[in-house]
């Protein structure tokens, strides 16, 4: 069992129900799955690229990417219905649980003037997404092979209800939250 699993069942649930002045055990948040995804315009031009977004997503998550292609053709950005655009990766259980310990504890603070991630990225019930400009915090990701810097975009799906139940999940679990 993940680390950060076993801080959430032990110390997190128990904290977090008398914290939010829940009844139950059962209605305290929990995270139910992390998305990482990585679009770019330069897979238009050349489909190939696709393939090294899945690679750097594969090594950051853990577990293999997803091409994510275009639903529909769009002329005026050069995009055709079923074209590869990204790729994707979605995390449930212990690999989300590792990746989230890795994205706190060792990446985060590899950002260059890092002051916390922004509090004011909720979507109203309790999901939490945020921008990464570059790939190469991560610590998997060997810098001579990348062919270009990429930004990701990296989504935390929670059971909450509203956002302040789903920031005092993430602040439980480690998300350094900028000070407002």
């Amino acid at each position: 069992m993940s680390r950060l699993k076993q801080i959430y069942d032990k110390e997190v649930r128990a904290k977090l129900k008398d914290e939010l002045g829940l009844k139950n055990i059962n209605q305290v948040p929990k995270m139910e799955r992390i998305v990482i995804n990585c679009v770019t315009r330069d897979c238009v031009q050349n489909g190939k690229i696709a393939e090294s977004i899945m690679n750097d997503l594969a090594c950051i998550a853990g577990q293999k990417a997803v091409v994510a292609r275009a639903k529909k053709s769009i002329a005026s950005f050069k995009v055709r219905e079923g074209q590869a655009l990204g790729a994707f990766v979605t995390l449930r259980g212990k690999v989300m649980y590792e990746f989230l310990d890795r994205l706190v504890n060792i990446s985060l603070p590899r950002v260059r003037d890092f002051k916390g991630v922004s509090p004011k990225s909720f979507d109203g019930r309790g999901n939490y997404s945020m921008g990464m400009k570059e790939q190469i915090i991560f610590p998997e990701i060997n810098y001579d092979k990348i062919d270009k810097i990429r930004g990701l975009g990296i989504s935390f799906v929670t059971t909450a209800d509203s956002n302040e139940h789903g920031r005092a999940l993430l602040k439980a679990l480690g998300m350094p939250f900028r000070e407002k």
